[in-house]
């Protein structure tokens, strides 16, 4: 991991970058982002990338986020009510898993997430227990404010997917669909920095959540210039049951460069090492499923660690 300290600074950042990426890759980003939004900035690497130890897989980047977390608050002086999750494609995976695990924390951002692992390649309606990433169902659990960044021509994770994610979310901030914009390039546009500055000074604005109802309390108070992040609205965000209109837009298929080491959990197989080598279509074989083979799970797994 690394951190950033940034002099003044009342907020701190837990950045969980997406697959295609490392520490190496993310460090002038995390030292620019530190400098413009006044905050100071933890990033990680999931186990298996970069310098860490281990293998990729959902479970090992849920307590990826938490040791990072704990590193927060037991070295740094961190306090949950002043830091801010930030999840990036698959990032918004553990960034969420763990957001919806505390009750007082200040704000989540995530940046081009996915819906799930699922229906990064499948346009579903329900969710599904071989499913991995299920942001969908863990997104109305997160009490604090919720922006949600993606672009509009993102080919790796439809933009459908963050417009899922925000109209679930119980506190909502005024989002940034950037135009044009896609999977791995969102840092370019000006308006992307600009909203964010925008956001988190209406954060620090805002006072901390407090007691096990914050959700009846936040969204009023946070001003952004002219605008107030919206009332989290009853009924209409949260649903416990299927999701038949989360899914409305069909989510592409396309992927990044794969990435090595994948682990392939639950299947027992040797993780994969080869970036250039196209995946078998494990999803197209012939023969009928019944329940759903878990060679589904394994290919859907492996797909989501190269989003």
């Amino acid at each position: 991991a690394m951190y950033v300290r940034q002099p003044g600074a009342r907020l701190t950042l837990l950045y969980s970058h997406g697959n295609a990426a490392d520490l190496g890759q993310m460090y002038e980003l995390f030292v620019e982002l530190s400098s413009h939004l006044n905050v100071n900035l933890m990033g990680y690497d999931y186990s298996g990338y970069g310098q860490s130890s281990g293998k990729p897989s959902e479970q090992n980047t849920y307590a990826d986020i938490e040791a990072a977390y704990r590193c927060l608050i037991e070295t740094y002086g961190a306090s949950e009510e002043n830091i801010i999750l930030y999840g990036q494609s698959v990032g918004s995976g553990p960034t969420l898993d763990l957001a919806s695990r505390l009750p007082h924390l200040r704000a989540v951002v995530l940046h081009s997430p996915i819906s799930s692992g699922l229906r990064v390649m499948y346009p579903v309606k329900h969710t599904y227990w071989f499913d991995i990433y299920k942001n969908i169902d863990k997104v109305a659990l997160v009490k604090c404010p919720v922006l949600v960044i993606h672009g509009t021509a993102d080919d790796v994770v439809d933009c459908s997917h963050g417009r899922a994610l925000w109209e679930l979310s119980k506190v909502k901030y005024e989002p940034l669909w950037v135009k044009g914009g896609n999977h791995c390039n969102l840092e370019l546009y000006p308006e992307y920095i600009k909203h964010l500055k925008k956001f988190i000074t209406a954060i620090e604005k805002s006072p901390p959540l407090k007691d096990d109802s914050p959700e009846s309390s936040g969204p009023s108070d946070l001003e952004t210039g002219s605008e107030s992040m919206e009332s989290s609205r009853k009924s209409t965000d949260v649903r416990d049951k299927s999701r038949s209109s989360t899914d409305h837009r069909r989510s592409t298929d396309r992927r990044e460069k794969p990435r090595s080491s994948i682990d392939r959990k639950d299947k027992g197989r040797k993780s994969v090492d080869h970036p250039d080598k196209p995946r078998a279509s494990v999803d197209q074989s012939d023969k009928p499923r019944k329940s759903i083979d878990r060679s589904v799970y394994s290919y859907m797994h492996s797909v989501c660690f190269t989003v």
